[in-house]
């Protein structure tokens, strides 16, 4: 059990877009068993590998992460793609582990379908909705350097990074 340090803002690897995997290898598959450790460690359910400084086109997820009547349904994609979204739009809250304690409501497809390898380099492609269709999408944007916080408004944006870049700031002090 390997359990990774999870970076914030500023750290740039955040906005950068993450690379391809080229060779899904044993180096690969030890980084996305980091991952799942990190992830139920901290705990979230979801996790990109650029979030513990690895800014390659990886995601892990699980929905039921840390519900104990439900069973675990852990998903890792190497290389995801949106391949179609839905025109209906939903609202829900979302919160990441590289802002930690900020929550707000972010607009996304209600459905998408996604295209990805699997831990074995096999193509995989499914249809992804509710929880599991945000969760999804909230990872693929942390491959291309996106933050859940640019879904919002410039003000609320801008309030939420100093907020974290205050606490990072605080942390590093002490």
């Amino acid at each position: 059990m390997a359990i990774r340090k999870i970076i914030t803002p500023p750290n740039p690897l955040l906005k950068q877009p993450s690379l391809k995997v080229q060779e899904v290898d044993d180096g690969i598959r030890q980084l996305i068993r980091d991952m799942f450790d990190t992830m139920y460690a901290a705990p979230g359910i979801g996790l990109a590998a650029v979030q513990v400084g690895e800014p390659l086109s990886i995601i892990v997820m699980d929905i039921h992460s840390g519900e104990k009547d439900k069973e675990p349904r852990p998903i890792a994609m190497i290389n995801p793609e949106i391949m179609w979204t839905s025109d209906r739009i939903v609202p829900h809250q979302e919160g990441c582990l590289s802002v930690p304690d900020i929550y707000d409501e972010v607009e996304r497809p209600a459905e998408v379908q996604v295209r990805w390898l699997d831990e074995l380099g096999n193509r995989q492609e499914r249809l992804f909705t509710g929880l599991e269709a945000v969760c999804v999408q909230h990872e693929i944007d942390h491959t291309k350097g996106i933050l859940f916080l640019d879904h919002l408004s410039r003000l609320k944006r801008e309030r939420y990074l100093k907020k974290v870049i205050k606490r990072a700031q605080q942390e590093m002090a002490s």
